[in-house]
């Protein structure tokens, strides 16, 4: 599904989206990964969301965001208390969603210039 990109300047941005594919600046992404509006990280070692921990997510929580996106694959699942109280210990936002959701909520966010990190699962 194509998503449009009304003035999003920034270096990333989500091009399109299907299931198990992100699109990003016309490269299409099949394994997990971390995306800012200025930086992607690919692969990221991180199958499912039983699989998170602080050791997996230190990268994401070092970017210091207001927000992450957290994508957990074709259905939202929640991860353990335990992930989301290490972003509230730091103050972050922590959104979990679908993948389709996360897409346009990325762009979304970035185009309003918001500090936003996305974590996506691809499983």
């Amino acid at each position: 599904m194509p998503l449009a990109e009304d003035k999003i300047t920034s270096r990333y941005s989500i091009s399109a989206y299907n299931p198990g594919e992100i699109i990003v600046n016309q490269t299409a992404y099949r394994e997990s990964l971390i995306l800012s509006p200025q930086t992607i990280h690919c692969p990221w070692p991180v199958l499912s969301v039983d699989e998170l921990n602080e050791s997996n997510l230190q990268l994401v929580l070092d970017m210091n965001p207001h927000v992450v996106l957290l994508g957990t694959g074709e259905q939202q699942i929640f991860p353990d208390s335990r992930i989301v109280a290490l972003f509230g210990q730091r103050g972050i936002g922590l959104e979990v969603m679908d993948n389709g959701a996360l897409c346009r909520t990325f762009n979304i966010l970035v185009a309003e210039d918001r500090e936003v990190v996305a974590a996506i699962i691809q499983n």
